[in-house]
């Protein structure tokens, strides 16, 4: 996936790890060439957009263009991250689309009230997936006009 001819990183937030490698694996198969980057739950991926911790070096953790975003995860679940990014001002322009297993229509209310820009309920095989994520490389990357990354601090 290509953005004005910038590659795009993507930041996936999911603790489970058949579906981090089923991403992966799903994002390979339909020809997107993007920097996948992996967090364990909502925690980190705050301290991955914040510069904290094991992530305080800016070039290690280079603002995302797209966040892929879990729900139901430890320490802290993705709506809670949701509700920090898009109350953020320096984070809010980010896209984030929730990837879920979770059907339920307090959750997807919930999502886009809280401003998540796509929510998508994971599909169960990698056929499946190989589907959503051609889809969304489609939408996101090549028809879609993303902000541009701020200059300077990778946009964090």
């Amino acid at each position: 996936m290509k953005h004005n001819g910038d590659s795009i990183l993507i930041l996936m937030a999911d603790d489970d790890p058949d579906d981090r490698m089923l991403t992966r694996e799903a994002l390979q198969e339909s020809r997107l060439a993007n920097d996948l980057r992996f967090v364990f739950d909502g925690e980190e991926l705050m301290d991955y957009l914040l510069h904290r911790g094991s992530y305080s070096d800016p070039n290690s953790a280079p603002r995302p263009g797209l966040i892929l975003l879990d729900l139901n995860m430890p320490r802290k679940d993705g709506r809670q991250a949701l509700r920090e990014i898009k109350s953020s001002p320096r984070l809010r322009q980010i896209p984030v689309l929730v990837l879920t297993t979770s059907k339920a229509e307090e959750d997807i209310f919930n999502t886009y009230d809280l401003g998540v820009n796509s929510y998508i309920t994971k599909p169960v095989t990698l056929e499946g997936l190989v589907g959503v994520m051609k889809a969304l490389g489609r939408y996101w990357f090549d028809i879609v006009e993303l902000p541009p990354v701020p200059a300077g601090r990778n946009g964090c």
